[in-house]
């Protein structure tokens, strides 16, 4: 059964090398059957934020963001593709998340991170780990690092070394191991009371 998987991806610079890396999973995703989408902030211009979609009322969020919600509402899991700027994410992801948190509760999220350098972006990794948590779409535990991520692809996402495509296989199954499991969960009957506990967050200090 196809899944409904959401790329994020979060840089917004004129000279921008990560796009390859997005390109390349969401590729690799379609190739396994599923319906895949890639959310690039350049074509999904949201403003710094001011209100979450779910402060505004239905029908009056703007264009741009009501276009996303129904992609991150509809999805099934999540592919973080995150660069490391001075040692973290860049603000153009973390605009995007940020404005959406009900909509991810339990579903997984995978972290595909890159650099222009040797690591890879593996410590903005580790700062998505703990912010994919706090957002309710814990992360898988493997993580793709991609160094030298200029190099690494093609401008249409194709590898230009074939391990890639063994490397990515692995990461993506233990992706839908995580999301089949989590969408038979939700689609699990239970009583509304039960459902209504673990579909809301507690209030700080609970």
């Amino acid at each position: 059964m196809p899944l409904r998987i959401l790329v994020f991806y979060g840089s917004v610079r004129s000279a921008r090398e990560g796009i390859k890396a997005a390109r390349f999973v969401t590729n690799q995703c379609r190739i396994r059957g599923h319906d895949v989408s890639l959310i690039d902030p350049i074509e999904y211009p949201l403003p710094l934020i001011d209100k979450m979609y779910k402060e505004y009322r239905p029908g009056e969020a703007p264009d741009v963001l009501q276009r996303m919600a129904n992609l991150v509402t509809a999805a099934d899991a999540y592919v973080i593709v995150s660069g490391e700027y001075n040692h973290n994410v860049p603000p153009a992801m973390t605009n995007m998340l940020d404005h959406f948190l009900e909509e991810y509760f339990w579903k997984p999220s995978a972290i595909v991170s890159y650099s222009a350098g040797s690591y890879g972006g593996v410590r903005a990794a580790m700062t998505l780990r703990s912010m994919l948590a706090e957002l309710g779409m814990s992360s898988i535990p493997s993580v793709l690092p991609i160094p030298k991520v200029q190099a690494a692809f093609k401008d249409d996402g194709a590898p230009t070394d074939d391990s890639w495509f063994k490397r990515a296989d692995k990461f993506l199954n233990e992706l839908e191991w995580y999301a089949y499991a989590m969408k038979t969960e939700r689609e699990r009957p239970c009583q509304r009371t039960e459902c209504d506990t673990m579909l809301v967050k507690p209030a700080p200090g609970k």
